[in-house]
């Protein structure tokens, strides 16, 4: 089964970030607004275990993340993504690195640029006019984020939540 590993941010972020998603994410009905910390993997029954006992021993040892977004950016050449860039703090890139030792220790396949999607499988043009005026948004969005979340998919392409990690607390 695939999983991956996201922050979900509050409910007033994903609202303006859905007001895009539904417009211009092909993925909009496949998983909420999130801010990916492992991309997809492959784990079975048995793995999935053990993986989830060493999330909650990761998520002890951290402090709840603090992110701030302020701008709308692009992954443009490479892809046609457009994203609300979430400031990188040391606490998120060190939960980001957690994520990829032990159990999980993996290399990420792009460097950590910590986003939240909001556009993606566009044409060069609509990406380009999208973009344009996106960029003009006059975004300032300052939340804690005091969990993270194991998620899994589902046979249909659509991602829900194994399991949910308390940052600096014992998971229930």
């Amino acid at each position: 089964m695939k999983y991956g590993i996201a922050l979900f941010p509050s409910k007033k972020l994903q609202d303006l970030a859905n007001s895009y998603r539904k417009r211009y994410d092909t993925h909009y009905a496949l998983v909420p607004p999130h801010l990916t910390l492992k991309t997809a993997f492959d784990a079975d029954d048995n793995e999935i275990t053990v993986i989830a006992k060493e999330l909650r021993n990761v998520a002890k040892t951290l402090n709840p993340v603090h992110i701030s977004i302020k701008k709308v950016s692009s992954f443009s050449p490479v892809n046609n993504v457009i994203y609300l860039k979430v400031e990188p703090t040391v606490e998120l890139k060190t939960l980001h690195e957690k994520l990829h030792t032990g159990q999980l220790s993996s290399k990420p396949e792009y460097a950590f640029v910590p986003h939240i999607t909001i556009g993606q499988n566009l044409s060069d043009d609509e990406h380009s006019d999208v973009l344009g005026s996106l960029k003009m948004l006059d975004i300032h969005h300052e939340e804690l984020i005091d969990r993270f979340h194991l998620l899994y998919q589902l046979e249909n392409g659509s991602w829900t939540v194994y399991e949910t990690f308390l940052l600096g607390k014992e998971s229930e």
